[in-house]
C-alpha cells in the first residue's frame, strides 16, 4: 500500500499536550519503497515528527536500503549507514535548533557470516557519533496470508549457533539489538536473551502478536500465548520492549479496508490491551513507544498515533511516562544529550 496522503488527512486530531518532549526511537527512510514503491526521506520524516508532537529525537533502524553497490558482500549494509549518517548531519547543520533526526543509528550485520567484526567496525567508522546497534529480523511464519505483505526470513534463526557466534560479538562494541519477529519466535528471543545477557534486547513492534491470515480466527489464543512469552522476556533484565507497530496488516486490523482511517481513540480500542499488558510486565523504565513510520503511516497519521499513546498512559505519573516517552528511549540507544536539560 502506498502513502495515501488524502485518506490519511480525512482524520485531523489536535496535538495532546503539544509541548510534552517525546523521543522517537523508531523509523526508517527509503529513496524507494522495496515493495510498495513510495518515497521517504528527511524532508517528509522532519514534516511528520514536527506535525504536532515535540520530538526532540528520533533513530533510524535499519530497512535494508542504500548498500554499496560495489565492493565486498559482507561489506554492502555499510552503504545504508554512511547514507543515514551523512543525511543526519546535514540536517543538524541546517536546523542546530533541533530536532536530533536520526540522532541514533541501527544497521545490519548477517550474523551468520565469518568476518562480523570487520562489518560492525566498518558500520562504527561509518557512523561514530550514532551508531548503536544491529537489527537482524526473523519474524518467520509459513501463513501464505501473512506472507503476502512479508519477506521471508530463515526459520529459527535465533537458535542457529551460526547466528548465535556472530551475535555473540554485539558485546565487545557495546552495541545493542533490535529484535523484530511474530509472535511465535518470542520463546527463542527469550532463549537468546539468557544466553548473552550482557547484551541488551528491544523487541520491536510489541513482539508481532498476529491476527492475520489463519491467526485471525484465534485472536484469544494468539493473545494469551503472547502473553507468556512476554512475561518470561520481563524476566530478563537485559530486554526492552518498543510499544508500537499494531497498526500494520500482520497485526490483523485491516485499517486499509475501512473508508477513513483510524482516530486516536480507534487505536487504542483496538490493540491497547498489548500496551498495557507490555508495560506491566517490563514497566516503564524498559518501555518505549515508537512511530515505525512511515510503515505505520500506511494505514494512520503521526498526530492521532501519538495522541493514541497519550491516551493509554493518562494514569501513569510523571516519572513513569517520562520513561515511556522519551528516558527509556535515551538510555537505551544512548542519547542523553537529546533530553532537556
Amino acid at each position: 500500500m502506498a502513502l495515501n496522503q488524502a485518506w490519511l488527512d480525512q482524520v485531523q486530531e489536535a496535538p495532546i499536550d503539544p509541548a510534552y518532549p517525546v523521543i522517537d526511537p523508531h523509523h526508517h527512510l527509503w529513496p524507494q519503497h522495496p515493495l510498495r514503491g513510495y518515497t521517504y526521506l528527511v524532508d517528509a520524516l522532519a514534516r511528520d515528527l514536527t506535525a504536532g508532537h515535540n520530538v526532540l529525537a528520533s533513530v533510524f533502524i535499519q530497512c535494508s536500503t542504500m548498500y554499496r553497490q560495489s565492493g565486498p558482500e559482507h561489506l554492502k549494509p555499510i552503504g545504508e549507514t554512511e547514507w543515514v549518517n551523512t543525511i543526519a548531519e546535514q540536517f543538524a547543520r541546517d536546523n542546530p535548533k533541533g530536532p536530533a533526526l536520526m540522532a541514533g543509528i541501527v544497521g545490519y550485520c548477517n550474523f551468520t557470516g565469518d568476518r562480523v567484526d570487520e562489518v560492525l567496525e566498518a558500520h562504527l567508522a561509518a557512523a561514530p557519533k550514532r551508531f548503536r546497534g544491529i537489527r537482524q529480523g526473523c519474524p518467520w511464519t509459513d501463513d501464505a496470508e501473512i506472507l503476502k505483505t512479508s519477506v521471508v526470513y530463515q526459520k529459527d534463526l535465533l537458535l542457529d549457533p551460526a547466528f548465535r557466534h556472530g551475535y555473540a560479538r554485539l558485546a565487545k562494541y557495546g552495541l545493542s539489538f533490535d529484535g523484530w519477529m511474530f509472535h511465535p519466535q518470542l520463546p527463542a528471543l527469550a532463549d537468546l536473551a539468557r544466553s548473552f545477557p550482557d547484551i541488551p534486547i528491544v523487541i520491536d513492534h510489541l513482539g508481532g502478536p498476529l491476527g492475520k491470515g489463519a491467526y485471525n480466527a484465534r485472536r484469544d489464543t494468539v493473545f494469551a500465548e503472547w502473553k507468556q512469552s512476554i512475561t518470561e522476556l520481563a524476566r530478563c533484565p537485559n530486554v526492552h520492549m518498543k510499544l508500537g507497530g499494531s497498526v500494520m496488516p500482520m497485526f490483523g486490523f485491516a485499517w486499509d479496508s475501512r473508508a477513513l482511517p483510524p482516530s486516536s481513540d480507534d487505536l487504542v480500542k483496538a490493540a491497547g490491551h498489548f500496551f498495557d499488558f507490555a508495560i506491566e510486565k517490563f514497566s516503564p523504565a524498559r518501555c518505549m513507544f515508537e512511530s515505525n513510520f512511515p510503515v505505520d503511516k500506511e494505514h494512520c497519521a503521526y498526530v492521532p498515533l501519538w495522541n493514541s499513546f497519550k491516551k493509554m498512559t493518562a494514569r501513569y505519573s510523571d516519572s513513569e511516562r517520562a520513561d515511556l516517552f522519551r528516558n527509556t528511549a535515551a538510555r537505551f540507544y544512548h542519547l542523553t544529550d537529546a533530553l532537556p536539560k
